[in-house]
């Protein structure tokens, strides 16, 4: 699997340089979430610009990512330009569950509330 990962004071955004998320990628992309989220990563960006096509295993690996940040932080998934994808997304019904936002500048900006937000509410507890 071909990516970049770029790692921020406030946040860290792995991008998949691959046109398709399928069954040949989602299990690296499994283990290389793991292995981020191992390493301390609080606050992730699932950057998809290049993916034109996502399968079921594809779905799978982006949930996993949601699954494993929920309790510690923000996995937002940005980049979903494909028709074909948000079809999917659409069709799955998880942009209510996912936190999908359009841009990388949006996404920054949507983690850096999330982690307001979360500095508030440990300081009233």
């Amino acid at each position: 699997m071909k990516y970049t990962v770029d790692k921020k004071e406030t946040h860290t955004v792995f991008s998949i340089n691959e046109n398709n998320l399928n069954t040949l990628i989602a299990p690296d992309l499994k283990s290389e979430l793991y292995i981020l989220h191992d390493a301390g990563i609080k606050d992730l960006i699932l950057d998809i610009s290049d993916v034109q096509y996502v399968d079921s295993s594809g779905l799978s690996a982006i949930l996993t990512g949601h699954r494993i940040w929920k309790a510690v932080g923000s996995f937002v998934l940005t980049g979903v330009k494909s028709d074909s994808v948000k079809k999917l997304i659409e069709i799955s019904r998880l942009e209510s569950v996912l936190n999908i936002v359009p841009t990388l500048d949006e996404s920054v900006d949507y983690v850096k509330m999330e982690q307001l937000e979360r500095d508030m509410e440990a300081e009233n507890n």
